[in-house]
């Protein structure tokens, strides 16, 4: 993570600090928020210029990262998504290729036949044309940017995210062709 640079950062004494102790020390110590450009916001503790001890990072979309930092570096964290489905690491159990359920569906039951879910929102989002779907987004395949659902840049995607969401997420211009005749197809 490194030292703090860009964004605005919120940074008050505790009832225990003195005025000549925040001067004494020019570096940010102690609990602190800071906003990034992006809009995510940390809340935590903070030693010489860096995340340092306990803090999570806010996510604009609503996911958060409860961390343990050494020195700007997460030793430990806990990632929640915005519906409350938390991240494993190890034992990963969640829309494998042994149960391929949305979150929705295990906190809530399958849908009946014929309303199967696109994704792990009731209604899927359509998605414009010549873009993804990236769950936070859409990406642009011609610009290579990821927007917010109401257009609003979210980041560049680099070319291992752009591998991965060309892979993986559902496209704008898929097209269902239906049953056909095996009699007709050659």
């Amino acid at each position: 993570m490194g030292h703090l640079r860009y964004g605005h950062l919120r940074y008050g004494p505790s009832e225990t600090t003195t005025p000549s102790e925040i001067w004494a020390h020019p570096r940010l110590e102690g609990a602190g928020e800071y906003t990034f450009a992006t809009g995510t916001i940390y809340k935590g503790q903070l030693k010489d210029g860096m995340f340092h001890g306990h803090g999570t990072l806010h996510f604009p979309n609503g996911c958060k990262c409860e961390a343990q930092w050494e020195n700007g570096r997460v030793s430990d964290r806990d990632y929640t998504f915005t519906d409350g489905l938390k991240f494993k690491e190890h034992d990963w159990s969640y829309c494998t290729t042994n149960d391929r359920r949305f979150y929705t569906e295990i906190c809530t039951g399958l849908q009946p036949a014929g309303r199967s879910l696109l994704t792990d929102k009731a209604v899927a989002m359509e998605i414009p044309a010549g873009c993804y779907d990236t769950g936070d987004g859409f990406y642009n395949q011609q610009t290579k940017v990821v927007t917010n659902y109401d257009n609003a840049f979210l980041r560049n995607a680099d070319a291992d995210e752009q591998v991965w969401i060309e892979k993986h997420c559902r496209k704008g211009w898929d097209k269902f062709v239906g049953f056909q005749d095996t009699d007709t197809c050659i």
